[in-house]
């Protein structure tokens, strides 16, 4: 049986009235065209609550979430939904799929060198995609983006927040940080231990994620080339 499934990730689906409407007016990015997209939920602050990748099956949307935090999730986009004739729960028959290279699936609309992505019925949990990802520079979850500011988890980069499509909650705070270019602080995967700053570690893979100000980067940090021009960019203090 193949190893592709990503035990960590769950599937939650939206289903009933103007589903697209709905999340098109909580979420980062814009979900009314081609699907899928890395998005955020945040704070009025701008502040990430939750990160998924949105997809669509039909009439529904689905989004492909961390398993630790899709209840919490649930729950707080039940909140939003009032009275709209909206069912929001977790699909337990479906299963997040990874591979790092193949034709199956869909590259990974956050960076295609991340891998192909699907959705299917489980099979055998996959292997190497944490590594992998952090080799990569991407940052994804609660314990690494949770509460930073979603431009400083390198939203613009790594494709997860549109400029063009209206109101969003946190859109005010997101937007002035873009137009003024004040992203001072970034994270970033680091090797071994992340120190003081430190976010998360993962001692069996060798990495840490940090949340460090781009005028100080840690010499140990992995500088991907997809974020190097970025950080090079001047930003207002």
């Amino acid at each position: 049986m193949p190893a592709t499934t990503l035990s960590d990730r769950a599937v939650v689906r939206f289903s009933g009235e103007d589903v697209r409407g709905f999340l098109q007016g909580l979420v980062t990015n814009d979900v009314a065209g081609d699907l899928p997209v890395w998005a955020g939920l945040l704070t009025p602050q701008g502040k990430c609550l939750a990160d998924f990748l949105v997809w669509s099956d039909a009439d529904d949307l689905l989004l492909d979430c961390e398993a630790a935090a899709a209840d919490d999730l649930v729950k707080r986009l039940m909140i939003y939904r009032l009275r709209r004739a909206i069912t929001i729960t977790r699909d337990s028959s479906l299963a997040v799929h990874w591979a790092k290279d193949g034709s199956h699936g869909v590259a990974d609309p956050r960076l295609a060198e991340l891998g192909r992505r699907w959705l299917g019925p489980s099979d055998e949990p996959a292997s190497g995609w944490l590594e992998h990802r952090l080799r990569l520079g991407v940052c994804e979850g609660r314990a690494e983006l949770g509460d930073v500011l979603w431009l400083e988890c390198n939203a613009i980069e790594l494709n997860g927040v549109s400029f063009t499509k209206g109101c969003y909650v946190g859109q005010e705070n997101t937007s002035r940080m873009n137009w003024r270019q004040k992203i001072n602080r970034r994270l970033l995967v680091v090797e071994g231990g992340g120190g003081e700053r430190s976010r998360v570690e993962y001692p069996d893979v060798g990495l840490s994620v940090v949340h460090a100000r781009i005028d100080a980067i840690p010499p140990n940090a992995i500088v991907p080339d997809w974020l190097r021009e970025s950080l090079a960019q001047p930003s207002t203090a």
